[in-house]
Parts: structure tokens; sequence; C-alpha cells
């Protein structure tokens, strides 16, 4: 008897949404989700609280992103969902570090996966606005430590290596809406 997912689309993608944290990634993609085609929501997030769990711990850190097994064990779930279920998977997750990006993208890439990468960006004084007056998290001292180096990483890399939205005037739907229509394009 089939579950019916293997009888879903083998095309398969991934949509990227990066950004500092507090920008509105994860509600961003749960609104994207419903409107791109065949789309599930994986939050790589997820496979780092995996590690986290591991005891004795893995190392002293204070970002799973720098245990080396985080980045391949990303790229591996994907591949492995994708070649399940097929269609888009929509990953929200900050990544700030160029080298970290890489490894993740170039391994996508090594399994055929095409990427969208989009970075979610508001100006500073808007975005330490928004992670004050969280309604779910409240004010979050480790969203406000990561300002500073989202800002280092756009000015360097990273908005070279995305498509930037803005999301200083826009809603999390509008913003939703938009990369929906650049991805069905």
């Amino acid at each position: 008897m089939s579950n019916g997912v293997g009888a879903r689309s083998r095309r398969r993608g991934i949509v990227w949404l990066n950004g500092t944290h507090g920008v509105g990634k994860t509600t961003t993609a749960r609104l994207l989700q419903p409107l791109l085609p065949d789309a599930r929501l994986l939050d790589p997030e997820k496979v780092g609280e995996t590690l986290m769990d591991i005891r004795p711990q893995l190392g002293a850190t204070d970002d799973f992103q720098h245990w080396d097994p985080w980045r391949p064990l990303v790229v591996e779930t994907a591949r492995r969902v994708l070649d399940y279920a097929g269609g888009t998977l929509v990953m929200p997750q900050t990544v700030l570090v160029e080298r970290y990006w890489r490894e993740i993208a170039d391994g996508l890439a090594a399994h055929g996966i095409p990427v969208r990468h989009f970075v979610l960006h508001t100006d500073q004084e808007t975005l330490r606005e928004r992670i004050r007056n969280d309604a779910d998290m409240g004010p979050s001292t480790f969203r406000f430590s990561r300002v500073e180096p989202y800002a280092e990483a756009a000015r360097t890399w990273l908005h070279a290596a995305a498509e930037v939205v803005d999301t200083t005037n826009r809603s999390a739907e509008q913003a939703a809406q938009r990369i929906a229509a650049a991805v069905l394009r």
C-alpha cells in the first residue's frame, strides 16, 4: 500500500530564507509554504537541536552551526526528504558565516538540488524594534547579539550571495508573496 508520497512530482528544490534573527524568517516561511505547489517546511534549526541533545555535549559553543556535523547533516536531511517526497523545501535559517553557507550550498549542488537563496533584510532601527516587541519571544539578548554580525555579513558577502527582500516596510505576508512570485516565475 502506498502512502501517496512516492507518487508526488520528482521535481525538487529548496527556497532558503536567510537573514538575521528576528527579521521574520520563520513567520515568512510558514506563509510562503502554502503559496508554493508541493512545498514543505523544513527548519534546519531542528538538526541543530538534535546535536544539542547529544550527551555529553559535542563541545562548548554559543551556536550549533559551529559544530562540523551540522552543515552536512542539513544537506543530507534535505536531500533525503526531497528524494522521498519531491517538491520544494522552504528552509528558514540564519547563516552568517560564508564558509558555512558555501558548505551547505555546495553540498546541495553536488546532489543536483537547486537552491533559491533569499535574505530577508530590514534596517537596524526597525529590526531592534521588532526584537524588543516580539509578542512570542519577548526581547531577546541572543537576537540582539546577532545584529552586528548580520550587518557585517550583509556588507561583505551575504547580500551578494542571495536575492534580498527588504522587509522594512513589508509585512511577512507581503514578503512571502514577493518570494513566491519570484520562485514561480
